[in-house]
């Protein structure tokens, strides 16, 4: 492969911890097939240990949703399998409960199926990935002798609204203590150095690569004069982020409410608070959860979570009640409570009773996940293509279950089914839906998400500018932070920058000016169009114009990269703009989820919220709704 001058400067020529796999054909559901290619390179593993091959947390390059996960899903698309597909390998199995996917939402249904019935109940879950966790993906470095973890996805389980009981009595059950988050954070370390947030304004929508350190610390008079801004821009992001009048007023507190849920934040700084176009810039990273940008959020859900520009109106709302004390995270995110919950359904794949205190660094055996002598198995690197009752759905005998793995067609029996995939699959697996529920399962978009992180072999060129984090408006990663680690369970976190460290980099694809669920869909397409190298290319090019004037060579001190692709990333949430304002039975989450005979739905898709604990709550509602038709409640 050759490479643009440029490009070899910074080290797209160099050999890094990334897994030999090709790319192969990036192709998007429902897309034309685009040839890509891949590139091979060196992958360090400490002598005797878990290598690349055997152990996938250790797989770096192109992960979370990589292309040998996500084609077979064209062939769904394409309905391939409008009939139940023909059988190349009949593997005479039959289990209590087949759970499709190894999620969280799939491993705790799995949970919850034996707590109610016994440690004998035989269940299956099968994934099309090569690891268990679905968002929550953990990806491991081995550098100089050490492992540095990081998250690829999924991150904490704290939620902006209460923890049912039953989610609290499962986190409990794993041998977390919430409160206990304080013990392990790698609190002062950012303090020790003096870093602080900082903003790097790009030539492309500034006129200039300027990086400004201090967003939100220095006064945001002084911030802004630093930035590389127009007169007009900067004296209206002064007056925002200042104290504002009442740009509503001669309005009523309820006609302010009621236009704000119809526009747009966007729609709001420009039309009532005046803002200059020349300002918009500075908010193109900005906007609400789920890839709600600042032309898709609802402005009145930018007053609701204290944006700015809407101090002066008058508003007052009421008070939510956040699950704050679960802001617990691992190093791997949410991927140790994935490693927990496997450790009680396949013992033998984690040896050892572990809780918090011991998971982080406790050792999967992959081999064993699929032991024939356990109760639970889980199926790796298997795609399911139908799910189909035998006899009528009023009144099954039990369930049929194709998959696809190694290029063959398996089929395996369950009395029961979970499909804990997410909503959009759904109708092809099982075509047999009624019409309404297929709609509703169609109805939400998948938000995509980017969760890249990069290892450093020295974090000393963020020491030098100042930042622990970087927010970049402009950039293709529209944020990189220095992942400071958590010292928990033998694994510690750094302490000196000259030490490796790293760099967690987010992007929310998106595609201004188009309703947010074309925008999430352009953002899948945009994912699922790039190869490695793509976005391996734009990671050097946009920390070498972070770390400009440093002594940072993204050639010789990026010595690791994972990309986790996820576009079918998290749940899709309703908004005041683009969803009907229905009953909250009427929602298509509501209709979606709809127990079919023996066959139950459970993901966060049929929460209609991105968080651990929905998928706990809904895979506790499926479990009990296959006891309650079974008659076992």
């Amino acid at each position: 492969m050759s490479f643009e001058p440029d490009a070899r400067e910074l080290g797209m020529n160099r050999r890094i911890l990334r897994r030999d796999f090709l790319n192969g054909v990036a192709i998007g559901v429902g897309a034309a097939a685009v040839g890509v290619h891949g590139r091979a390179a060196a992958a360090e593993a400490q002598p005797g240990g878990p290598t690349p091959d055997t152990y996938p947390p250790r797989r770096l390059g192109l992960r979370g949703e990589y292309d040998a996960a996500v084609q077979p899903l064209v062939a769904l698309e394409k309905g391939a399998s409008s009939s139940f597909p023909g059988i190349d390998v009949e593997t005479n199995e039959t289990y209590d409960l087949v759970i499709v996917g190894a999620g969280m939402s799939g491993l705790s249904a799995a949970y919850f199926w034996q707590k109610a019935l016994g440690a004998d109940q035989r269940v299956l879950i099968l994934d099309n990935h090569d690891d268990f966790g679905g968002h929550a993906k953990r990806n491991e470095f081995t550098y100089g002798g050490r492992t540095f973890i990081s998250y690829g996805g999924t991150m904490g389980i704290s939620t902006p609204y209460p923890y049912s009981y039953m989610a609290k009595s499962l986190v409990a059950d794993l041998g977390v203590d919430v409160s206990r988050n304080v013990e392990f954070l790698n609190r002062d370390l950012f303090q020790k150095f003096e870093l602080g947030p900082a903003t790097f304004f790009d030539k492309e929508h500034f006129g200039e690569d300027r990086l400004v350190v201090g967003t939100g610390r220095l006064p945001w008079p002084e911030f802004f004069a630093k930035a590389p801004l127009t007169d007009t821009a900067r004296r209206d992001l002064i007056r925002l982020y200042g104290k504002n009048p009442d740009y509503m007023a001669g309005m009523t507190v309820e006609q302010k409410k009621a236009a704000l849920a119809k526009i747009s934040y966007q729609d709001y700084l420009l039309r009532y608070a005046k803002m200059s176009p020349e300002a918009l810039p500075y908010f193109l990273g900005q906007g609400g959860r789920n890839n709600k940008r600042v032309d898709t959020t609802p402005a009145l859900e930018a007053a609701q979570r204290g944006s700015v520009g809407f101090d002066g109106i008058g508003l007052t709302f009421e008070k939510s009640f956040p699950q704050g004390s679960y802001a617990f995270h691992f190093p791997d995110g949410n991927a140790c409570i994935a490693r927990l919950l496997v450790s009680r359904l396949v013992p033998k794949a984690i040896p050892g009773k572990h809780d918090m205190s011991t998971i982080v660094q406790a050792p999967v055996a992959y081999d064993r996940l699929d032991d024939a002598a356990s109760s639970v198995r889980i199926r790796l690197e298997s795609t399911v293509a139908r799910v189909q009752h035998d006899g009528p759905s009023s009144q099954p005998t039990g369930v049929r279950v194709a998959y696809l793995r190694g290029g063959r067609m398996h089929q395996v029996r369950g009395r029961n089914v979970v499909l804990a995939c997410f909503n959009a699959v759904i109708p092809k697996l099982v075509p047999e839906l009624p019409d309404a529920q297929r709609q509703a399962l169609a109805y939400p978009v998948k938000v995509p998400m980017l969760y890249t992180n990069v290892l450093l072999r020295r974090w000393a060129p963020f020491k030098a500018v100042g930042a622990a984090s970087v927010s970049a408006p402009g950039m293709y990663h529209t944020s990189c932070s220095i992942d400071a680690g958590s010292t928990v369970g033998g694994y510690r976190g750094i302490t000196t920058p000259d030490e490796p460290a790293v760099v967690h980099m987010t992007r929310n694809p998106n595609k201004p000016g188009l309703p947010r669920k074309e925008q999430n869909r352009a953002g899948q397409q945009e994912l699922l169009g790039m190869t490695f190298a793509d976005f391996e290319l734009s990671i050097r090019r946009q920390l070498a114009r972070t770390l400009a004037g440093t002594d940072f060579d993204p050639a010789a001190d990026i010595v690791g990269i994972a990309v986790n692709r996820w576009p079918h990333g998290y749940a899709y949430t309703y908004d005041s703009l683009g969803d009907p304002d229905v009953p909250p039975e009427a929602r298509p989450h509501v209709i979606g989820r709809q127990r079919h005979g023996f066959i139950t739905i459970a993901n966060s898709d049929a929460g209609a919220a991105a968080f651990t604990n929905q998928a706990f709550d809904e895979a506790h509602r499926a479990v009990q709704e296959l006891l309650v038709a079974r008659g076992l409640a």
